[in-house]
């Protein structure tokens, strides 16, 4: 798994070079212009709108069931490994985490264009089943002769569904929380295809692809169920548990939110090296923000287009309380509790430990149950994030292979 990490690194820093940062932040300021600070004036409706269905909508599921969908595959590993990694000592530090608030706001208009379009844009059949998304609206929006674009953007979310951000990371997140509770030392393991593995990322393995399977065979309504129930719960235990770590600790809140502040536009070296902390932040920040929220991705417009609704404007202000969720909410009150419990100094520590060191030390409760309360956080925010990229990944192979769903339920058993 230390291995898988460092590819991912490695990959990690090659796509989120400063080119595409760039570009991501300039569409994202363009819209918000355009769209007037939408993502501002806006929100309250957007919330309301949440959990409120529309009369005579039509499509698949409701409102806040796409959302909660389109939730299930933002908030996963990013949001607590993630973030982690972005404000480490030798990353960004926590000013990170106010280029990540930036980067979100502005993905909040990226976000709500995505929503609009894929409602605009999408295709009905007789039986009620819809389709949409990006390839849908680069096709029928930009017109016929981009159809090449739009199977391009099909093919790799096809892909980067099983072969990434669905399944590998997810399961090794997974994976290595189970076995940084149950086993750290790696006492327990055996022998598979000459590789040791202990026995808590094996059993946590066939646990997850077995609950995985019974969801995935369901199809979206089995899925959009699912997510209704699990995302909501474990974000509200989740932001219980952060916001009473903030409580406790208040008193260090002010210099936690000043320190932010002042490393988010710091010019010293870092570590030694030769960039000065700003722009290290700015790309941990923003890099780390975008892979949490999706901002700018295409890939929450595929379940934002199968809600119910007549009307374009009002999903696209739903989806875009994803970003405000996923990233204003969660990420912050993760980077906050790693900041105030001071868990982004600690030498030796990465990823979820950094974050595990800060729920240990900031809450009143033996260590032991606060590792817990994170892990179970983590195994089930990473879990939904498996079962709402499938259902992206499938509707592409919808697209790529012109709606012929024999290919569609190979591709579903090749995922579990």
């Amino acid at each position: 798994m230390e291995k898988f990490t460092k590819i991912l690194e490695t990959i990690d820093g090659y796509v989120w070079g400063i080119p595409l940062i760039v570009l991501i932040m300039a569409v994202g300021i363009f819209l918000t212009f355009r769209l007037r600070l939408l993502q501002i004036f806006h929100l309250p409706k957007a919330l309301k709108f949440m959990f409120q269905n529309e009369n005579g909508g039509k499509g698949e599921i409701s409102s806040f069931a796409a959302l909660c969908t389109a939730l299930s595959a933002t908030i996963g590993t990013g949001n607590i490994v993630g973030v982690a990694t972005a404000i480490g000592v030798l990353s960004g530090g926590p000013g990170a985490l106010l280029w990540m608030w930036i980067a979100a706001l502005l993905g909040m208009a990226t976000k709500y264009s995505e929503g609009f379009l894929a409602i605009k844009y999408r295709r009905m059949d007789a039986d009620g089943h819809v389709c949409g998304g990006p390839f849908y609206y680069i096709e029928y929006g930009m017109g016929h002769k981009w159809k090449w674009l739009a199977k391009i953007f099909a093919f790799f979310g096809a892909c980067v569904g099983l072969f990434g951000i669905g399944t590998f990371s997810q399961v090794n997140g997974i994976s290595s929380a189970v076995q940084a509770f149950f086993d750290p030392k790696k006492e327990h393991t055996v022998n598979i295809f000459g590789a040791d593995y202990t026995w808590a990322v094996i059993i946590s393995g066939l646990l997850i692809t077995i609950f995985a399977a019974l969801v995935i065979i369901g199809g979206i309504k089995r899925i959009s169920s699912v997510s209704q129930v699990v995302v909501p719960f474990m974000a509200v235990v989740y932001i219980v548990a952060c916001l009473s770590l903030i409580v406790i600790n208040i008193q260090r809140l002010p210099h936690a939110v000043a320190l932010i502040f002042e490393q988010a536009f710091s010019f010293k070296a870092v570590a030694g090296g030769s960039l000065p902390t700003m722009f290290i932040a700015i790309q941990k920040g923003v890099a780390r923000g975008i892979f949490s929220n999706e901002a700018g991705l295409g890939s929450a417009p595929i379940a934002a287009a199968a809600a119910q609704t007549k009307e374009p404007v009002r999903q696209g202000l739903v989806s875009m309380t994803g970003t405000f969720i996923d990233t204003i909410v969660i990420c912050t009150l993760t980077g906050l509790s790693i900041v105030l419990t001071g868990a982004w100094q600690v030498d030796g520590l990465e990823g979820v430990q950094v974050t595990t060191y800060a729920f240990q030390n900031g809450l009143p409760l033996p260590k032991e149950l606060s590792a817990f309360i994170l892990m179970l956080c983590l195994v089930f925010f990473a879990f939904t994030t498996i079962l709402g990229w499938d259902y992206y990944s499938e509707r592409c192979l919808e697209y790529l292979s012109g709606g012929r769903m024999k290919y569609v339920k190979v591709y579903r058993w090749i995922y579990i």
